[in-house]
Order: C-alpha cells, then sequence, then structure tokens
C-alpha cells in the first residue's frame, strides 16, 4: 500500500508486523490494566472466582472499548486514532468508598448501577465535556493526578504489608483474651453469681502483633520485584524496558512459586474458554449520589482524555476538530456504560500507550485494533484471569509501588511546567486542593457526622482535590480559551 495516497494512521500494516505491535501495546497497559479489578474485587470482599472474572471481563471490555476507538463504529463512535483504552485510575478512590460502604454482590450491584448510570450521563454530555477544557489547565491537571497517585499508593503499601484491618491488620486479639470473654459471657448467661451481663456490643481490643502482617517473607518477594523492575528499566532496551512492570511481576510470581506462596489449584479448575455475561451480580442498583460520584469521575477522566487526544492529533499530524472530540469522548461513556453491563468499571484512553505511540513513532491506528482484538481474545480464557488472581498480593505490592508511584511521578511532571514564579497564586491551588485529597487518607472517619447520602462523595480524596483544584483555579485565575497549555501536559502524561 503506498503511503503516499495513505495518512499515517490510516495505513493497515502486514499482518505479523500488526499482530507484533498490537501485543507491544496490551503489553505495556496490561499491568495497569489488571490492578483495578484485583484492587475493587478485594474491596468488594468477593470470592477469588468471582475476583478472576472481573479480570476477564476487564480485559474482554477494555478490547471492546479500544476496537470502537480505533476503528470507529458509526458517526457518533469512535475517534479512529491509534488509542487503546483501560480502566482508569481516577475511578478507583469512590468505587472502593462504595465497595466499603457496602461488600459483596449488594456493594456490585450498586457499583455497576452508578458506573452504567455515569456511561449513559457521559455519552449525552460528551459534546460539552470537549468545550471544558479550559477549565482544567496543567496547574488542576497535574495536581489531580499527583493525587490520584499518591491515594492509590496507600493500596500499593497495604499490598505489601497488609491491609489496617481484617486477617492482615497489625494487630489480633489475643487468644487468652477471647478465651476469658468467652468463659465471662458464659458465666453470665447461666446466672452464676458475681457474674453481671455482658454489656451489648463488648468487644476485646487487638493487643498482640500478627505474624501474617509484614511478614519477611513477603516483604523479601516484594523488594524482588522492586529490584527486577529496576533492573529491567536501566538495562533494558526498547520493548523490554517498556514492559519492566510486566517483567518484574512475572520473577514475583516465579520466587512465590518457589518458596510455596503461590500455588495454581484455582488455574486448573479454571475453563480454557469461558463468554463474558452481563449482569453477573444480578440487577443493577441505581442511587443518585453514587451515580453522581461516578459522573464527577468521568467528567474529570474525560477532560483528561480530551487533552491525550489532542496531544495524539499532534503526534501523528491529524487534525483533531470538535466533532472529533466529541466522538472520542462519547467512547470513553460508551466504553463505561459496556463496562458496568459487562460487571467491569470506567474506560478511558490510556496515556502509557499514547506515550509508546512517541517512543515508537507508528502512527498506524489499526496496531491498536489489533491491540484490542488481543485483549479480547484474553478475556474469553479464564484460566488467564485465574493465574493472575493466584498472584499474591506481596507481588503485586513491588510493582504496585513503581505503578502509581509514576502516576504522582507524572502529576509532579505536569506541575513542573506550571508557573509558581509569576502566580503565587499557583502555589495555593496546588497546596489547598492535595491538603483536602489526603483528607479521607489521614481521617478516614472524618464523614461520620455527615449526612450517609453524601459519603461516597466525600470519602474519595481524589474528587475532593478535583473539586477544590478546579474550583481555586476558577477563583483564582479565571477560565482562559487557550488550549495549549493543556496539549503540553496531556504530552507529559506518559502513565496514570
Amino acid at each position: 500500500m503506498s503511503t503516499s495516497t495513505v495518512h499515517p494512521v490510516d495505513e493497515v500494516l502486514p499482518t505479523g508486523k500488526l499482530a507484533a505491535l498490537g501485543l507491544q501495546h496490551v503489553l505495556v497497559m496490561y499491568a495497569g490494566a489488571i490492578a483495578v479489578p484485583l484492587i475493587v474485587g478485594r474491596a468488594l470482599k468477593l470470592s477469588p472466582d468471582e475476583v478472576a472474572l472481573l479480570i476477564s471481563a476487564d480485559l474482554f471490555c477494555c478490547g471492546l472499548a479500544t476496537l470502537i476507538q480505533s476503528f470507529g463504529a458509526t458517526q457518533w463512535f469512535g475517534i479512529k486514532l491509534p488509542v487503546v483504552m483501560g480502566v482508569t485510575f481516577a475511578s478507583v478512590g469512590p468505587m472502593v468508598a462504595i465497595a466499603n460502604s457496602a461488600p459483596g454482590t449488594d456493594g456490585a450491584r450498586m457499583l455497576f448501577g452508578a458506573i452504567i448510570g455515569a456511561g449513559i450521563i457521559s455519552i449525552l454530555i460528551a459534546p460539552l465535556v470537549s468545550r471544558m477544557l479550559r477549565f482544567f489547565p496543567p496547574v488542576v491537571t497535574g495536581t489531580i493526578i499527583a493525587v490520584i497517585g499518591i491515594d492509590l499508593m496507600r493500596v500499593g503499601i497495604n499490598w505489601i504489608f497488609g491491609n489496617p484491618v481484617g486477617p492482615t491488620a497489625p494487630l489480633v486479639v489475643s487468644p487468652e483474651h477471647s478465651e476469658w470473654l468467652s468463659h465471662v459471657r458464659s458465666a453470665a448467661a447461666a446466672g452464676a453469681e458475681g457474674f453481671p451481663p455482658v454489656p451489648q456490643g463488648v468487644a476485646l481490643a487487638p493487643s498482640m502483633p500478627n505474624p501474617r502482617y509484614a511478614s519477611l517473607s513477603g516483604i523479601g518477594i516484594s523488594a524482588i520485584v522492586l529490584a527486577s523492575i529496576l533492573l529491567v528499566a536501566k538495562f533494558g532496551k526498547g520493548f523490554l524496558a517498556n514492559i519492566s512492570v510486566l517483567l518484574g511481576i512475572i520473577v514475583g510470581g516465579v520466587v512465590a512459586t518457589m518458596t510455596g506462596a503461590m500455588n495454581f489449584d484455582k488455574v486448573a479448575k479454571a475453563h480454557w474458554f469461558d463468554v463474558v455475561l452481563p449482569f453477573h451480580f444480578g440487577v443493577p442498583i441505581f442511587d443518585p449520589v453514587m451515580v453522581l460520584t461516578m459522573v464527577l469521575v468521568m467528567i474529570v477522566v474525560m477532560i483528561e482524555s480530551t487533552g491525550m487526544f489532542l496531544a495524539l492529533g499532534e503526534m501523528t499530524d491529524t487534525k483533531i476538530d470538535q466533532p472529533a472530540l466529541a466522538r472520542g469522548l462519547r467512547t470513553d461513556g460508551l466504553g463505561t456504560l459496556i463496562g458496568g453491563i459487562f460487571n467491569t468499571f470506567p474506560y478511558t484512553s490510556f496515556s502509557q500507550n499514547v506515550g509508546l505511540v512517541a517512543v515508537t513513532g507508528v502512527k498506524s491506528r489499526f496496531v491498536c485494533v489489533a491491540a484490542g482484538i488481543i485483549l479480547i481474545v484474553l478475556g474469553l480464557l479464564p484460566k488467564m484471569a485465574a493465574l493472575v488472581e493466584s498472584l499474591p498480593t506481596v507481588v503485586l505490592g513491588g510493582a504496585g509501588l513503581v505503578m502509581f508511584g509514576m502516576v504522582a511521578a507524572t502529576g509532579i511532571r505536569i506541575l513542573g511546567g506550571v508557573d509558581f514564579m509569576n502566580n503565587r497564586h499557583n502555589a495555593l491551588i496546588v497546596a489547598i486542593s492535595i491538603g483536602f485529597g489526603m483528607i479521607p487518607l489521614i481521617a478516614p472517619r472524618y464523614s461520620q457526622w455527615l449526612p450517609h447520602a453524601i459519603h461516597p462523595l466525600i470519602e474519595s480524596g481524589i474528587l475532593l482535590a478535583s473539586i477544590m483544584a478546579v474550583l481555586l483555579n476558577l477563583y483564582f485565575n479565571g477560565a482562559k480559551g487557550d488550549t495549549s497549555a493543556a496539549i503540553r501536559a496531556a504530552k507529559q502524561a506518559e502513565a496514570h
């Protein structure tokens, strides 16, 4: 095919090259794609089989949304650029807040109801959002992305050491104390003299160090994963360096298997092939506040996508006009709607894949079409999902420090281009927004006397920081019509 008459974006490469380049895109985003279902599935306290199902559904919907975005579907959907879609980390905080407030199947139904509602609303407001880029200059987007990274670091650190509550909490109740309380209850129930009834709700405070928390073997495995990633990042070239996180996870999985921390029982039981079915957890529950929470997340995600699309347009010498932008953002909403129906999460263009386009110089959108097909196939192979779910959290913890730390570093890099010298208000915007973002992290119970209905809205540090950054920027700087700064910021955001 002559490249003189075909734009590089529309060039169809030979099949072998398409498959290899498509696989590279999948490997670059794979670690990020599987992280969110693992975080949310475990926050919902789902069974390992159901977490594996979330991973399969996620990969399947990643592929479907990528195909729609890069290949195009009707005149309404698909920006037709080399875009790979994946679950956005920006949605993790609110989703974990929903999961914590209602774990189990009911929580899943509420979560997917909120995602479906947000998907529908996102499709409708996409043309409006495509005109809102001026409200999100680098001082706002940099702050939001930095807070996303800081917020997610908590997840990575808990993967290494153990969660602060539950079976892996730092302290557990002493068996001797439990035995004593049980004896007192029995004696009081039998009416024994000198044993008053035990007040309802009395519980023993944990006081004994938990051997499962911060075990040295787990810390060792996380350290090996981190060291492997650093070695590959320093000495690997090109493609190898791009998949350093994935290679680190594989090394960690091998070490965990050798030490007996990982087994393959669940992989052996999983089917080779299975179709992802919609509404696995039942009919979605539509809670207005939760839907509103996810809509706010989607607005932030769509603004981020707008910056990505404009940056990608410059990289591929493609003019991105308002209708094209609206098509791309509608697809974010459609991907999110499909995600909610198929038991998975909100979708956005993955910026590490945008970064890969810049690194490789391959502009063909059909490379991402190939990546979408590979992702759909992976989503139909439950053994792959079971293998990922079988990974001990300590393996993911070593990779989590890198993945989530890179998100924070991306935000800091964007803030590096902000003018703090001549505009002292910018420092105030960043300082106060990050402070608000830290509230749920440092004082998770601060909302206990506030109306319960608004808890999902205020329990996410990411949402609080986003709202404050936008409002403070409007207050101090107003809304300028120039989008070039936002495009520059998007080009710097190679991972989120």
